[in-house]
This record gives structure tokens, C-alpha cells and sequence, in this order.
């Protein structure tokens, strides 16, 4: 039996014309449809084209569904690896359906909106001040202030949206209630929770506030970041390497504008003119997984990079992924101009 719910699911038994119908009435533009036998397990998909393909091999528009059906589907179980489901976006793939051990539709993924279901939960950092910020931040906590219409915020919960992540944790203390306000009605389909520290917590302390699994990786992130970081990617390569934190990092470039002396001793054995080098900088975005948070200590300041030198002296393993991209860190005017800026452009490409 077809769930009402959901207009893409159809009986094997009703006809090709009552798919057409289906199909047609569809609003989301993801034209396809999952096929259901008498049992309610997944037997196909039908898409316009299996339509076309299943009338030209002489069946009639009375024909059952079951006919046209595409039977060589691609599905995933609850509990797979996102890079299935990244595997399936990559083949074009427009609605994948979720199946249980039997063979039921447990649910569907849109991706066409959601790029990939990540098992992370997520805390995003919005307690400071912004004083570099001032007199912007006067009134406004930083996470709240708009580029090009949009608080910066919300670029963030957006992309752990179209990732998956539905379990985030906002931790707030300067001008925490418009914060919460701003969170009390779901946000790009996430019911965003707050919490409030009462004392500073250091850059990463307020993550002790946060109940989490015991197993499983938490995304963190500070909240005033803008950047097309793909986190599918940078949980791939968290899970492939078995990484206990995964630091998400910028290239930067150091230029020296004299020669360097290479010495051995007071021996000068070569100069190097004006030398340029490159470096790793940490991008405020990492992985963590949950036993390294709970080694924070409650109401004690807690700074990331401590955490992670910690976690390193006991042997855990600490690994980057390198941003291939945007990223800007909204921390003074002159970088705020440039975001707003720059947003303005990509969206008005639609590219972001």
C-alpha cells in the first residue's frame, strides 16, 4: 500500500498512467519515483524515462507499475558509509531510497538537497564578543550579523544541513538570548538547541555543556566562519585515517623579504634570497572524537589547541584536511566588507 505521506512511493500493482499522474504532480523536482510490492519492501524505482522505455517494448498505459520498474537500483541500509551515498550522488543519482535488512523503505534522501548523511554531531562556538568587530557588535553577537542578508551563522547551519547533521548544539554567552531567539524556530530544517556558558570556557570548554554518545565524532566549529569546506570529505578522510581529531587547515604563506643565511655555526654556507614558505594554519573547523571531548573537564577553560596537544602526548592520533576553497574568518571590519562582498557575488552566480 502506497504511504500517502509520501509522493514518492507507488504500488507495484497501479498502472503506468497512474505513475504518469504521480509524476506529473510532483513539486519538488525530483522526478522519480520507489516501487512498493504487496509486501511494502522496495521493488524498483520508475522514473519518466523506464515510462518511455516500458511503451516502446509494447506495454500500455493500464500496464502495472511492476512492469516499467527499474529493478537494478541503488539503495542503502541505515547504518551505511556516507561513501555510498557519495558514490550514488556521483552517478546522478536524484532520490536514494534507505532500506532495512528486509527489504522496507525506511526513509529517502533528497540529494538534491542533502548531499550526504554524515553520523557527526555539531557544535558551533558563538559565545565571544567580537570586540575586533565593535561598533558592529555592539548590539548584535557576532554570529547574528548578516552577509549579504543571511546571518553568518546560518551559512554554517546550512551546510551541516545539506550534510545530514541534524543533531547541533549552538553554545552562546555574549548576547546569548538573542541567540536562542534566533534558534527558536528550526533553522534550514534543524531544531538547533543552545547552551549558555556562565563563565569564559576557552575556545573549545563549552563543549563539556554538550550531552553526546559515548561513541561516534562530533563536528566543532567556531561560528563565524565562512567557507565551502566539503565536510563529507573531511569525515571520509577522519574515518579512513582513524584519526582521534581531524583539524580542518588553510594554506598560508610566509614571504621574508631579505636573504636568509644558512649557518653552521658562525660558518655561512649558503643565502637563500627573499625565501617564500608555506604552512598549515588551524581554520577553527575540526573532528573530534567524543572520548577526546569528554576528557574536558566541566566548567574549567579549555582552549582547542591545548586539547589537541593533550590528546597527541597521550598517543591519539591527529591528522588535517586541507580547505580547498573559501574560507574567511569574520574577525574586523576590513573582513566582514570582504565576506559581504564576496558573498554577494557567489550567490548572485549561484555558486554558494
Amino acid at each position: 500500500m502506497k504511504d500517502i505521506t509520501n509522493p514518492h512511493i507507488i504500488s507495484s500493482s497501479a498502472s503506468i498512467i497512474d505513475a504518469l499522474g504521480q509524476l506529473n504532480a510532483l513539486t519538488d523536482g525530483v522526478m522519480t519515483l520507489i516501487v512498493l510490492d504487496r509486501d511494502n519492501r522496495v521493488c524498483g524505482t520508475l522514473t519518466d524515462g523506464d515510462i518511455r522505455r516500458a511503451l516502446l517494448s509494447g506495454a500500455s498505459l493500464q500496464t502495472q507499475v511492476a512492469t516499467a520498474a527499474h529493478t537494478d537500483f541503488t539503495a542503502i541500509s541505515p547504518d551505511s558509509n556516507p561513501e555510498l551515498i557519495r558514490d550514488a550522488r556521483r552517478k546522478g543519482i536524484r532520490l536514494l531510497p534507505v532500506i532495512d535488512s528486509e527489504g522496507h523503505l525506511t526513509d529517502t534522501i533528497d540529494l538534491t538537497r542533502t548531499t550526504t548523511r554524515l553520523p557527526l554531531s555539531a557544535i558551533l562556538m558563538a559565545g565571544g564578543k567580537g570586540e575586533r568587530l565593535r561598533p558592529l557588535t555592539l548590539t548584535t553577537p557576532k554570529p547574528l550579523l548578516e552577509i549579504d542578508g543571511m546571518p553568518v551563522i546560518d551559512y554554517n547551519i546550512r551546510a551541516m544541513a545539506r550534510a545530514g547533521i541534524e543533531d547541533v548544539t549552538v553554545t552562546t554567552r555574549y548576547l546569548a538570548e538573542q541567540i536562542h531567539r534566533h534558534f527558536s524556530e528550526p533553522r534550514f530544517g534543524i531544531n538547533v538547541k543552545c547552551v549558555t556558558e556562565t563563565d569564559p570556557l576557552g575556545t573549545i570548554g563549552a563543549a563539556s555543556l554538550v550531552q553526546r554518545a559515548l561513541q561516534g565524532d562530533t563536528l566543532v566549529m567556531n561560528s563565524d566562519i565562512i567557507t565551502t569546506l566539503s565536510l563529507e570529505e573531511m569525515f571520509l578522510l577522519h574515518k579512513a585515517e582513524q584519526a582521534d581529531v581531524t583539524i580542518a587547515a588553510i594554506p598560508y604563506t610566509v614571504s621574508v623579504p631579505y636573504a636568509i643565511l644558512d649557518i653552521d655555526g658562525h660558518c655561512v654556507k649558503a643565502l637563500e634570497e627573499k625565501p617564500t614558505y608555506s604552512h598549515y594554519a588551524n581554520a577553527g573547523i575540526y573532528i573530534f572524537a567524543n572520548h577526546v571531548l569528554d576528557a574536558i573537564k566541566p566548567g574549567q577553560r579549555t582552549d582547542a589547541p591545548q586539547l589537541i596537544e593533550e590528546c597527541i602526548a597521550r598517543g591519539g592520533k591527529v591528522t588535517y584536511f586541507p580547505i580547498d576553497g573559501i574560507w574567511i574568518d569574520i574577525g574586523t571590519p576590513a573582513d566582514f566588507a570582504h565576506a559581504s562582498e564576496l558573498m554577494r557575488h557567489h550567490r548572485a552566480m549561484g555558486r554558494f
